[in-house]
């Protein structure tokens, strides 16, 4: 007798945030998302649940030691009315150009937490952030001198803290920004050097204030993120015995993730926590002037948003049932895999009948309305029955999404977003 295989394990999505009502209609921002529809005037749209992205904030400061502060990454979501939100209930905003920089002091940011990185500032960007208080955080020693140049000609501080590339790397993590030659940051074995130039400047109005280590983003494995922390305040540590004055200021990075693929769970706090604690307690003693930031943005803002369109043709091509959407790669690069997956792997998504209730199920994909094959939302996945004018779902869309994305691309139409 022959024995048989056990089942295919089949993966699931893990659940997404976003509520139903008691007649199963999706809700966003506590609306119904056929009078979201509705109120936007258009489809494709972004929307951003206010409620989440604030529960979020709370749950992060609620599991990680007090003191340890918060700031958001605007690059995951530089929405201005989103970024408004976060200025009030984060500790900081971290910019990446002079146009985030901009943003953020529209929105309200206080100057002082501002944190302005990039490997490619430009002279002007650089007296934009010395006409602004915000500190920079330095990636190259090119950069010194032209912020000394714009001190000494405002009458201004240039308040800095040196990017750091370690020799360490965040293992597991969705991109890996540190170690090995890398465009972002000074090399840690150049550091002493640099730090003696920065005391050098200090007459001529740069001042230094600490250290910014950012070693991977979208990371799910608590245990590599905790080990990237350690390394971090460890080589931190190490060069403040260089340093022309004391540390106030360590950005530890971030690289929490979010569950985007099927067999993914989310990221466990609790030894983060414990990870963070012990080092702030370290600190204490060993930097006593410095506050420990965390830099998020993703996790903060991913699971908060959903894009949406509508279904304007059906298809059914050799058995396979294509729901031709008005949206596409050109709004949503991340959700096509086209922003950095090797292998496509399906976000989480849903079709929503408009005017009637749907039982039935089907394995479908939703394309875009591009002339390319990579204009794919969805492939082959089980979701209910759909038809011309319903709407098509992708969520973990909080986060790199219109901002990301080839929005020029072909001439359609732009993508509407709206905080709710």
């Amino acid at each position: 007798m022959t024995e048989q295989a056990p089942p295919k394990r089949v993966l699931e999505h893990a659940p997404v945030l976003f509520p139903r009502d008691a007649n199963g209609e999706l809700l966003v921002g506590g609306q119904r998302l056929s009078v979201l529809a509705e109120r936007v005037g258009q489809t494709p749209f972004y929307a951003y649940d206010r409620g989440l992205l604030r529960r979020r904030v709370a749950e992060l400061r609620a599991a990680l030691p007090q003191g340890i502060e918060l700031h958001y990454a605007m690059k995951a979501n530089p929405m201005p009315a989103l970024v408004q939100l976060m200025a009030g209930l984060v500790d900081g905003i971290d910019v990446a150009s002079a146009g985030e920089l901009q943003v953020a002091l529209n929105a309200g940011a206080d100057p002082h937490e501002i944190s302005f990185a990039g490997p490619g500032k430009r002279d002007i960007e650089l007296g934009q952030a010395v006409a602004a208080g915000v500190l920079v955080n330095v990636e190259s020693v090119r950069e010194l001198a032209p912020l000394a140049r714009a001190s000494q000609r405002l009458g201004l501080p240039a308040r800095v803290a040196l990017r750091v590339n370690p020799d360490f790397e965040l293992k597991g993590s969705g991109m890996r920004m540190s170690g090995g030659p890398k465009q972002f940051g000074i090399d840690a074995e150049a550091l002493p050097e640099v730090l003696a130039e920065v005391g050098r400047l200090g007459g001529d109005g740069i001042a230094f204030e600490g250290f910014h280590l950012f070693a991977g983003s979208q990371n799910l494995k608590a245990e590599a993120i905790c080990e990237a922390q350690q390394k971090s305040y460890e080589l931190a540590l190490r060069l403040a015995e260089a340093a022309p004055s004391p540390v106030k200021f360590l950005n530890l990075g971030g690289g929490f993730g979010i569950p985007y693929f099927p067999g993914e769970t989310r990221l466990d706090l609790a030894p983060i926590a414990d990870n963070l604690a012990a080092l702030q307690a370290r600190a204490r003693a060993d930097l006593p002037q410095a506050k420990l930031v965390i830099e998020l943005g993703r996790y903060f803002v991913g699971e908060a948003g959903v894009y949406v369109s509508r279904v304007v043709d059906r298809k059914v091509s050799r058995g396979q049932v294509f729901l031709v959407a008005d949206g596409g790669l050109h709004h949503h690069l991340s959700a096509s895999g086209n922003f950095g997956q090797v292998l496509r792997k399906n976000y989480p998504a849903s079709v929503e009948p408009q005017g009637r209730r749907e039982s039935a199920t089907e394995p479908a994909s939703v394309v875009g309305p591009l002339c390319t094959p990579l204009d794919l939302l969805a492939d082959r996945m089980d979701m209910a029955r759909g038809e011309i004018g319903d709407l098509a779902v992708v969520y973990q869309s909080g986060a790199y999404g219109r901002s990301a994305s080839p929005e020029g691309f072909l001439g359609h139409p732009a993508v509407a977003e709206v905080l709710v």
